[in-house]
């Protein structure tokens, strides 16, 4: 039952963010006076089809996605095409969908702290310290109860995770209560690529099962919402950015994750309650505004980097077919990619009973 639910969610969530996001390519090539042939929900084959003026509204077979066709994405030469406008309509109306994207998050973000939700908390013990880590030249010993960090009290440990990923390479303060009662403030610098194994302190976390844990029921007003809202979404593109750098200078490898997994993930969060969805809901929607960006075929932002190019190359175009073609391919590349990520999620199960990496 739990699985069906988390599919359940998993399809309703993806559904609404790729709706906002091809919300943002209608109303900007709307205003902008392009042509929209379509305003699809789910991919095809169509199910249901009504047209209202020049638009073709429709609802589709397969429901992982949806679309926005326009007049002449490629061809300057069909009447009121996309390709026929100015770069910074062009830019615009391909940008549109990331940026909904980027956006919606606040929203999201916003209502989940409003909605009353369970908030763990218990104290947070050190109980290992790596040799020659951060932690062990701060001072940090085993057995220190961590109080807070960088002024944030540590209710729980993904309160130390997340602000000490939030601030690699730059000094965090931990006030921490010894073993002896004593209370001491100690500053380290988290590591952006630690020793294999040491983690980006050196710090081993945990509970303990003596001390009190419990979880307290919390929402927050409307005002002080929105602020916290904004404030998490920001951190969350900092983090991204973060892994992005970890990725690179190979401190960690990319985690692939596909439907299979997203959905198995969503049915987790989704026993968590209502509050817990919807920040799940907008990490993903973080995702696929970024995603939609990068400079690749089929991609938004593989269509700005063909704007580009003819902006530099003084108003010469690559041939529409060849544009088309590029795309093309790189659409099926992308759905055998998703494919075979998900060939994996369900070896995952196989082997390990989970997708979740």
């Amino acid at each position: 039952m739990s699985v069906i639910i988390g599919i359940i969610t998993f399809i309703i969530v993806l559904l609404v963010l790729v709706i906002v996001h091809e919300l943002g390519h209608f109303i900007t090539a709307k205003s902008r006076g392009v042509k929209v042939l379509e305003f699809g929900v789910g991919f095809p084959p169509r199910i249901w089809g009504i047209k209202r003026g020049e638009t073709l509204y429709s609802v589709n077979a397969l429901p992982l996605g949806g679309f926005v066709k326009l007049a002449g994405e490629e061809d300057p030469k069909v009447e009121r095409s996309l390709a026929s406008k100015d770069y910074g309509t062009r830019i615009l109306v391909l940008a549109a969908g990331s940026v909904m994207n980027l956006l919606l998050p606040l929203l999201l973000l916003s209502v989940a702290f409003m909605i009353p939700h369970d908030v763990a908390k218990a104290p947070v013990t050190v109980y290992a310290i790596l040799p020659d880590s951060q932690a062990e030249k701060a001072g940090i010993k085993a057995g220190d109860l961590l109080v807070s960090i960088n002024g944030i009290p540590v209710d729980n440990t993904s309160v130390i995770q997340r602000n000490t990923m939030l601030n690699l390479n730059k000094k965090i303060k931990l006030v921490v209560q010894h073993a002896d009662s004593s209370v001491e403030t100690i500053a380290l610098t988290p590591m952006w690529k630690p020793p294999e194994g040491q983690g980006s302190t050196g710090l081993g976390i945990g509970y303990q099962a003596q001390l009190p844990y419990s979880y307290t029921k919390t929402s927050t007003p409307f005002p002080q919402a929105i602020s916290l809202g904004i404030r998490e979404c920001s951190e969350t593109l900092v983090l991204f950015k973060n892994e992005i750098i970890r990725w690179i200078i190979g401190a960690t490898k990319p985690q692939v994750t596909g439907p299979v997994g997203m959905a198995e993930m969503t049915g987790v969060v989704a026993k968590a309650g209502i509050s817990p969805v919807i920040e799940f809901a907008a990490f993903i929607s973080i995702n696929l505004g970024i995603v939609n960006l990068l400079p690749l075929p089929a991609l938004d932002g593989g269509r700005i980097v063909f704007v580009l190019l003819e902006m530099l190359r003084g108003g010469r175009r690559v041939s529409p077919k060849i544009e088309a073609v590029i795309h093309t391919i790189g659409f099926f590349l992308l759905i055998g990619l998703m494919l075979l990520v998900t060939f994996g999620d369900i070896s995952s199960i196989i082997t390990t009973g989970s997708a979740i990496p």
